[in-house]
């Protein structure tokens, strides 16, 4: 690791992420359930926002960047928490539209003891997905975009404004149809899949699954494995950086968590493995509280943490 703070200029760390928005409530068990008409205790229950960029824009506020959310939600009660939710937070909602009609994204979060969870989503209903009403104007004036593949259509829209101005795209590229990733994937800069994802998209070889994923015109193809830290591909070299040994309470948006810093670090002009090793900081002290977002660090935790454990 490297010691010391982050050497990245006087940039403002403008981030625009853009995707899912989902209101969670969560519970915190003693075991996962097994079987069928099983029944668990649950000591804890949290409701609270979550979703991919969501909570990634949240985390770029803790860590002292500038994030706007742009996406979508029902104009029902999920909806209004979480825009107020994150507007509380510093991030700017003003791209945060809720429709008339339709349905918020709703999950149920089931976490053991030993931080490991299940996750049922529904995705929400009556989103429209056009993404004409987007101020991509805005996309000139921002560090980076980052992006996950909940909202393809809004995502696209997105990194093809970014691309005409030389503005980093990063795909938080979680568990999605293939074609959602042909699609996005040769508007992106930084494509940085979870190990599911890069499993299902190019197969269970990894260095030569993340060469597939450069030829696309990625300039950054990288996987996170959890406790095994993270792997990427950048100028035909293959680079990994372990993770950090934490007490984990709850895994829960840690992967958010680090493309949302990786997203600020590259928007401030941090070199890739800078990057790499911000995020991972970050998303490893978040592992150490409960719930999505409760552990999201600050810039000050996290440099320490940093710090102390060079």
């Amino acid at each position: 690791m490297t010691a010391g703070a982050p050497d990245w200029g006087d940039r403002p760390g403008t981030v625009i992420c853009l995707g899912l928005s989902a209101f969670d409530y969560i519970w915190q068990v003693e075991r996962l359930p097994e079987g069928r008409s099983d029944k668990v205790r649950a000591p804890e229950f949290l409701t609270k926002g979550g979703g991919m960029a969501a909570t990634a824009a949240v985390a770029v506020a803790r860590l002292g960047g500038r994030p706007s959310f742009w996406g979508r939600a029902g104009e029902d009660r999920e909806g209004a928490a979480m825009r107020d939710e994150l507007a509380a937070e510093g991030v700017d909602v003003s791209g945060f539209r809720l429709f008339g009609g339709a349905r918020s994204s709703i999950s149920g979060v089931f976490v053991d003891p030993a931080g490991e969870r299940h996750i049922a989503n529904f995705r929400g209903q009556g989103l429209p997905p056009a993404p004409d009403w987007l101020p991509l104007d805005a996309v000139a004036k921002a560090g980076a975009i980052l992006a996950d593949p909940r909202w393809p259509e809004g995502a696209e829209a997105a990194f093809a404004a970014a691309r005409k101005v030389g503005i980093p795209t990063i795909l938080d590229a979680d568990v999605a149809d293939r074609e959602v990733f042909e699609r996005l994937l040769p508007l992106t800069d930084h494509a940085i899949f979870s190990a599911p994802a890069l499993l299902g998209f190019a197969g269970a070889d990894t260095e030569g699954a993340l060469g597939s994923v450069a030829a696309f015109g990625c300039r950054i193809a990288a996987v996170t494995l959890g406790g095994d830290g993270v792997l990427w591909r950048e100028h035909g070299a293959t680079a990994s950086r372990p993770a950090l040994p934490v007490a984990i309470v709850d895994t829960t948006g840690a992967g958010d968590v680090f493309h949302g810093a990786y997203a600020l670090a590259i928007a401030k002009g941090a070199p890739t493995a800078h990057a790499m090793e911000f995020a991972g900081v970050a998303a490893a002290l978040k592992c150490t509280q409960a719930g999505g977002r409760r552990g999201i660090p600050t810039l000050e935790q996290t440099m320490r943490f940093w710090r102390d454990n060079s």
